[in-house]
C-alpha cells in the first residue's frame, strides 16, 4: 500500500521551507512523508539547481540598507536573480529582509562570512538561500556586501534605497545627532545619482590616479595642437585635468545636486560646523 501525501503535510513542508507546492510533494513522496528528510532533499536540491545555473547572469535583484538601533554601524548588500518578475516575488523580498536582519545582528565582514550564518537553527544563510532555488527557478545569490563600522560618539550611519531596491547607499558622518540625519540622507541621494568613487582626492586609489593621469597626458601627446610641447608644460596642464577629474568624480568635491552653487563639502558645513562624511558604500543592480 503506497503512502499518501496529504495536503495538510505539503502544506506543513512549505510553511517550513517556502518551497514550492509541487516541489514540496515531489520531497515527501521522494522521502515518504518524513519532514525532516523531506527538509534536507528540497535543500540538496536547492544545490544541485545551484550547480546547473551557476553560468548563468543574474543583474536584477534587490539592493538593501539597513543599520543598527544605534546607528553606529550599517550594511548594504544585494541580492540578486536572473529577471525582474523573481526580484518582485513577495518571498523573494522576504528572503532579502532576512538576510538584512541576520547581517546587521552580526556584523559580518565579507560575503563568505555572510553566507556562513545561521539562518534558522541548523540552517545557514547560504543554505536557506539553495533551499529556495527550486520555488524560484532562478540563480539567486547575495552578490555583493558592505558594511560601515563606527565607535559609539564617533559619528553615525545613516541608509538610503534609491529606485525601488535598485541601489542601496549607507553614509558615514563624524556627527552624531537626529539634526544630522537629513543632511546624511541628502548626501546618500548624491551618491546614488552621481556615484562619486570616494570620499575625497586623498582616498582614491593610487593605481586609479596613475591611470587617470596617464590617460590624459596620452591623449594631449595625441593632440596636434600639444605638438612640440615640453613634457613638463604636459604634466602641468595634466595637473590640472586631473583635478578637474577629482572634482567630478569624489563626494565632498561634486557640486551638491540640491544646490549647485556649492560643493557637497560646503553643503554639509552649513548644516553642522565640521560636518563632514567619513565613509560611504554604494551598490546596485547592473
Amino acid at each position: 500500500m503506497s503512502l499518501v501525501i496529504t495536503a495538510a503535510d505539503v502544506k506543513k513542508l512549505r510553511d517550513i521551507t517556502l518551497a514550492g507546492m509541487s516541489d514540496c510533494k515531489k520531497a515527501l513522496e521522494a522521502t515518504n512523508g518524513n519532514i525532516e528528510e523531506a527538509i534536507d532533499y528540497l535543500r540538496k536540491q536547492g544545490q544541485k539547481f545551484a550547480v546547473k545555473r551557476a553560468d548563468r547572469e543574474a543583474k536584477e535583484g534587490v539592493c538593501m540598507a539597513a543599520i543598527s538601533h544605534n546607528r553606529n554601524n550599517g550594511i548594504v548588500f544585494k541580492l540578486t536573480s536572473e529577471t525582474d518578475f523573481v526580484a518582485k516575488n513577495e518571498e523573494f523580498v522576504t528572503l532579502a529582509n532576512s538576510i538584512a536582519e541576520i547581517a546587521i545582528k552580526n556584523l559580518p565582514n565579507s560575503v563568505e562570512e555572510l553566507l556562513a550564518l545561521e539562518a534558522e537553527p541548523g540552517i545557514t544563510v547560504n543554505e536557506k538561500i539553495l533551499g529556495k532555488l527550486g520555488t524560484f527557478g532562478e540563480k539567486v545569490e547575495v552578490a555583493e556586501y558592505s558594511i560601515i563600522k563606527t565607535d559609539a560618539g564617533q559619528g553615525q550611519v545613516i541608509p538610503y534605497i534609491h529606485m525601488g531596491n535598485r541601489a542601496a547607499v549607507i553614509v558615514a558622518l563624524n556627527q552624531e545627532g537626529t539634526d544630522k540625519m537629513d543632511a546624511g540622507k541628502n548626501v546618500a541621494m548624491q551618491i546614488a545619482a552621481m556615484k562619486p568613487i570616494a570620499v575625497s582626492s586623498d582616498d582614491v586609489d593610487a593605481a586609479v590616479v596613475e591611470r587617470e593621469r596617464g590617460i590624459i597626458i596620452e591623449t594631449m601627446k595625441a593632440d596636434p595642437k600639444m605638438a612640440g610641447k615640453p613634457d613638463d608644460m604636459i604634466a602641468k596642464i595634466a595637473e590640472g585635468k586631473l583635478n578637474a577629474f577629482f572634482k567630478e568624480s569624489t563626494l565632498l568635491s561634486q557640486d551638491y545636486v540640491k544646490d549647485g552653487s556649492k560643493n557637497v563639502a560646503a553643503y554639509l558645513e552649513s548644516v553642522s560646523k565640521g560636518l563632514t562624511v567619513t565613509a560611504f558604500r554604494h551598490i546596485k543592480l547592473g
